[in-house]
């Protein structure tokens, strides 16, 4: 075989393995924007390009699988619901008072799924990975929560606040198990 045949081949066999890499990195782009929906996208934002928030976002599924969330049983689903009831009962004489509760029980809900409740920035970036539509209501709840806490949230803002703490709330309540963790344990 002369020298250019054998440049050839190894010309062919680059551009092979380089189309590989592309079509797995492309493939792999496009199973996390379909995954994590808007989370997607503030991940880009939040680190500055696709291939940081890619890496970001794996991480927090590897993450994820790692912890040992579960489904309620129905008594604690129970006292969950009704614990939610007061919190949006109170919110007509005291809405500061049943926004700062919600935050509290989704919290506790969250413990009890079995996601840890270090800082915000952390429960926001493992919730996203089973729950990436609502992590976005997640994230504007903290923040009216903040400025209600200055004293600078109107009561609207506070109502908003809680039907966003409403659909974290009734997506974590649900009793199946999240599909991450499904897949880990299969």
């Amino acid at each position: 075989m002369n020298t250019t045949a054998i440049l050839l081949l190894v010309l062919i066999v680059v551009v092979i393995a380089v189309g590989a890499v592309l079509f797995w990195q492309r493939r792999r782009s496009v199973a996390l924007q379909k995954k994590f929906g808007p989370e997607y996208q503030h991940a880009v934002g939040q680190f500055g390009g696709e291939r940081k928030a890619e890496a970001e976002l794996a991480a927090r599924e590897k993450r994820v699988r790692s912890l040992d969330i579960r489904p309620l049983t129905p008594q604690e689903q129970a006292r969950f619901s009704d614990s939610w009831k007061k919190a949006q009962a109170r919110f007509v004489d005291e809405p500061s008072q049943a926004a700062a509760d919600a935050d509290v029980l989704v919290k506790e809900l969250m413990r009890a799924r079995g996601y840890p409740v270090g800082d915000f920035e952390q429960r926001a970036a493992d919730i996203s990975v089973d729950h990436p539509d609502v992590v976005s209501n997640y994230r504007a709840a903290r923040e009216i929560a903040l400025r209600n806490n200055a004293g600078k949230a109107t009561t609207e803002d506070i109502r908003q606040a809680m039907v966003h703490y409403r659909s974290l709330f009734e997506e974590l309540l649900e009793t199946a198990q999240p599909a991450t963790h499904r897949e880990a344990v299969a």
